[in-house]
């Protein structure tokens, strides 16, 4: 970003720029206004540098990863009020864009500021998106940018296919890839001490397992 920024500021064309970049998010904020007011509660749908992308209907196997993901972890959050955990509908209202992300943690301290009508929420602590044909380019690259631009300290990338899970911890203002895994434990940064094995995410005998071993801590 840094090097984009100075080529900007380098260019006699900065002025003739920004009146364009400014006419520009002027008319796409006037589209964001009209989707935010328009979205309703039975599509799964998302605002992405000016445009409306509507989720398709997901797989079994997708489904089945962020139920099993979810339940161990808002049993652990809830369990030791840790947070709030968010899913799928709840919109995420960036500086630019909103997102439906499939599973995110706001932190006690985040989370204590929400009211019980609240339908717009900040960058969360930590994401999870389960990869699918249809969202696997924007969850590696401009959902990629943004949460790691916001904040976002922690992002899950998790095949349901492959059963694999990418693991992201944020360095300054970009992610760095702290594993790869497809069997073993996650350990998570931002989520204090939740702890579980990989294949949790994916089997339910496992997850059952995994969430009686966090019930009895």
């Amino acid at each position: 970003m840094e090097a984009i920024l100075e080529k900007l500021i380098e260019s006699p064309r900065l002025s003739l720029y920004q009146r364009e970049i400014t006419h520009l998010l002027e008319a796409e904020q006037a589209r964001r206004e009209r989707f935010i007011d328009e979205m309703g509660d039975d599509e799964k749908v998302e605002f992405i540098n000016g445009e409306i992308f509507v989720h398709s209907p997901v797989k079994l196997q997708h489904n089945s990863a962020t139920k099993l993901l979810l339940k161990l972890l808002d049993t652990y959050v809830s369990s030791r009020d840790m947070g709030f955990v968010g899913f799928e509908k709840l919109l995420i209202s960036l500086t630019r864009n909103d997102y439906e992300p499939d599973i995110c943690f706001f932190r006690r301290e985040k989370a204590a500021s929400f009211s019980p009508h609240q339908m717009r929420f900040p960058a969360p602590d930590f994401i999870a998106e389960l990869l699918s044909e249809s969202t696997e380019s924007r969850d590696r690259g401009v959902k990629f940018d943004d949460y790691a631009a916001h904040g976002v300290a922690e992002y899950w990338m998790i095949d349901p296919d492959e059963e694999i899970v990418e693991q992201y911890f944020l360095d300054g203002d970009e992610y760095r890839l702290a594993y790869k895994v497809g069997s073993g434990v996650l350990t998570s940064r931002v989520v204090k001490g939740f702890e579980i094995p990989v294949a949790a995410i994916f089997d339910v005998t496992e997850n059952l397992a995994a969430l009686r071993h966090l019930l009895r801590e």
